[in-house]
């Protein structure tokens, strides 16, 4: 019985990104990766020029997960208690009572992270990492499933306070979202100039649902030849000379953390499930590789002079290391 209810999950999966897809039109991937990190309980920053419905695509996700939503934009006025919550004084029973923040919710949107102080940056990225909140003398957990997803706006930096490289490390999955196709924009344009278009949405996943995939996917097997590879692909970042990357060593400053090792591990299986697979196979890890670690390494200024991106890195990186047997 229980394999029939986990290939029941994932053909509802797949009919997720369809029913988004009513909506929101060519962001399969960005969707797919959203559900990485809802199902594997790791949080994603998403990079893209204004207008790619980045917004539009996680509110409708959490319409068809049934799951609160809350966008919270952040500006360079917002404080700590705007996005936690405060004490505020109740006059009629003369006492301080707590008034929550929208942190308590699912999904979470942090809209343009990067344009508020390091102080509101920080109590998101505590929520994050330690999933309870604390206000006044109470600490309170937050709901579950508890997701964030950050937008960071690439154009437009002036007055912008970039997230440190150690705090983006908090995030599991970075993902650039690009335009659309021409077939996509054109569908887009149609879609969104007919007044009347209402998309109606029905719920495909409960939060039931969701931690039971979560169960699921983990229980996908990874052989210890792949589990070594991940950890190869790491050390790679770190120490480039080693496995002859001496061309890309001059431009890496600082290579990816331990959490990119449990990271590459937990979206390879999630990509595995998605598949219907019960393994994960070493296509899996280089289809994650990307996002799980171009927020990873630190290149120099060197690389930056040169035109060398991260991208350039991995991929390098990825024809380089080898499974061993």
């Amino acid at each position: 019985m229980d394999q029939d209810i986990k290939k029941e999950h994932q053909k509802k999966i797949k009919e997720v990104i369809g029913e988004v897809g009513k909506v929101v039109v060519g962001q399969d991937y960005m969707v797919n990766r959203l559900l990485i990190g809802l199902f594997t309980q790791g949080h994603i920053l998403l990079e893209g020029v204004p207008g790619l419905a980045k917004t539009l695509t996680v509110n409708t996700l959490a319409n068809v997960l049934k799951l609160d939503f809350k966008r919270i934009q952040f500006t360079p006025d917002l404080l700590p208690a705007d996005l936690i919550g405060t004490m505020i004084y109740n006059q009629q029973k003369a006492d301080f009572e707590v008034k929550k923040g929208p942190i308590f919710s699912n999904l979470i949107l942090a809209d343009e992270v990067n344009r508020s102080p390091a102080k509101v940056q920080s109590a998101l990225l505590e929520a994050m990492q330690e999933k309870t909140v604390t206000i006044g003398e109470n600490t309170y957990a937050l709901d579950r499933p508890f997701l964030v997803m950050a937008t960071q706006n690439p154009v437009d930096q002036e007055g912008t306070y970039p997230l440190p490289e150690a705090q983006v490390d908090r995030f599991m999955l970075k993902v650039h979202v690009g335009y659309l196709s021409k077939e996509n924009e054109l569908e887009v344009m149609k879609r969104m100039s007919n007044m009347a278009f209402d998309a109606k949405l029905k719920t495909i996943l409960t939060k039931k649902d969701i931690f039971s995939i979560r169960e699921e996917i983990n229980q996908v097997v990874i052989s210890e030849s792949l589990e070594k590879y991940i950890i190869e692909l790491v050390f790679a970042t770190r120490n480039p000379r080693e496995y002859g990357l001496e061309n890309e060593a001059q431009y890496i400053q600082f290579g990816a953390s331990p959490r990119a090792s449990i990271n590459l591990n937990l979206a390879a299986k999630a990509i595995a499930f998605f598949d219907e697979r019960d393994y994960v196979l070493p296509e899996d890890v280089k289809e994650v590789a990307y996002d799980v670690m171009n927020h990873r390494i630190l290149l120099n200024y060197e690389a930056e002079a040169d035109g060398v991106s991260t991208h350039d890195i991995i991929k390098a990186i990825l024809g380089k290391v080898q499974i061993s047997k």
